[in-house]
């Protein structure tokens, strides 16, 4: 069997030159041609020694992923659905903005998280992701919208690890595709523009504090541990305090002065104005370790399964003024590709799920009851 190319950060790559025969500098120019200019055909690289090129043909393959669908937003944005084999499928979405072009990237078949308000998670989980399979996401994106869109520089500025899985739970694989994701010889993207989204996975934030500091955000939704147990079940394991604590000490080496936290506005849920202030305390609390925060408030996104609603506007607003107020700053996530399923919670592609996920959810929704004390109130507009 063929090694996928695709698998490979620089070194890595190198590494499998080295068993060639060949110095690292031909490692460079291959890698140049994969990402920078999206060959496949090892005969397209010119300035390769012909030795070389004769080689690699027996000993390696350059392969993204097979394209199940593709679906268009009226904003705009762009949902490929990716056939990953044994049934699994993932989606990737690209979200174009006037100063940007961002890519949202899956790293696993499904989720086992399990978190109540995320299409995935209700889905289960099926497997991880190869390197080959989270960068060729990429791949395939940049050089299809290339051509798509008749441009010859790079159209994708930003990448969020924020699709189908936990990042942090595939880290092994992860962490060479953010390498390529960086590196000037591939994507050249900045730290700041490649963000880990993680529901708070303590041991592998610090890890990637370590090995490859890139933006973080943090799925939070919740003021304090039984309501954020109840809908991001991690919680029970490494609970508000000790993710903070592992915030704080990511920030030091994160290329932002400040760490993101995710909040997605569920209707009587985690809405309410007494939820705002617990936020506020609880920052405060944890700014005397040098913790700075910024807060993205997320609509949520309904789907049947759930058994959630979305916060009317005018509480997410008001919900805002509280946080703004006391010096946090504080965005609304503007939804986007809704009317495709491509909006953020939603992606679900169609895994084999591995995890009795059904089991759990209902498991979850009988302690939602049970815990929750459900507020129904109407909102003056």
């Amino acid at each position: 069997m063929t090694t996928n190319l695709l698998d490979h950060d620089l070194e890595g790559l190198a590494a499998f030159c080295e068993t060639l025969g060949e110095k690292r500098f031909r490692a460079t120019q291959l890698f140049r041609w994969i990402h920078q200019k999206g060959a496949t055909n090892f005969d397209q690289m010119t300035d390769l020694a012909k030795s070389l090129r004769e080689k690699l043909p027996a000993s390696a393959h350059i392969q993204s992923l097979k394209v199940v669908s593709r679906h268009d937003s009226a904003d705009g944005t762009i949902k490929w659905l990716f056939d990953v084999g044994a049934g699994d499928v993932i989606e990737t979405v690209f979200i174009p903005e006037s100063d940007r072009g961002t890519l949202c990237i899956s790293s696993q078949a499904g989720c086992a998280v399990g978190c109540r308000f995320c299409s995935t998670g209700h889905q289960g989980f099926s497997r991880n992701l190869t390197t080959a399979e989270i960068i060729g996401q990429l791949w395939f994106a940049e050089h299809f919208l290339r051509q798509h869109l008749g441009r010859s520089e790079r159209v994708v500025s930003n990448v969020v690890m924020m699709g189908m899985g936990e990042p942090l739970q595939n880290y092994s694989q992860l962490l060479p595709a953010l390498r390529v994701m960086l590196d000037d010889h591939a994507y050249g993207l900045s730290r700041r523009r490649v963000t880990v989204s993680t529901s708070g996975v303590v041991p592998m934030m610090d890890r990637l504090a370590q090995d490859c500091p890139v933006a973080l955000a943090v799925s939070l939704h919740a003021p304090e541990d039984a309501l954020r147990s109840n809908l991001v079940p991690l919680n029970k394991k490494y609970p508000i305090a000790e993710l903070l604590d592992a915030c704080s000490r990511y920030q030091s080496a994160a290329p932002r002065d400040f760490i993101t936290f995710e909040y997605c506005m569920l209707d009587g849920v985690n809405d309410q104005a007494e939820h705002a202030q617990q936020l506020v305390e609880l920052m405060k609390k944890h700014s005397v370790s040098g913790l700075s925060c910024k807060f993205n408030l997320i609509p949520f996104n309904p789907f049947p399964a759930s058994g959630l609603k979305r916060s009317s506007m005018p509480q997410v607003m008001a919900f805002a003024k509280i946080l703004i107020d006391a010096g946090m700053v504080t965005t609304v996530r503007k939804t986007r590709g809704d009317d495709i399923d491509a909006a953020c919670g939603q992606l679900a592609g169609d895994v084999q799920d591995r995890t009795g996920v059904q089991q759990r959810m209902a498991s979850q929704r009988q302690g939602m009851l049970k815990g929750i004390k459900i507020v129904s109130r109407e909102v003056g507009v």
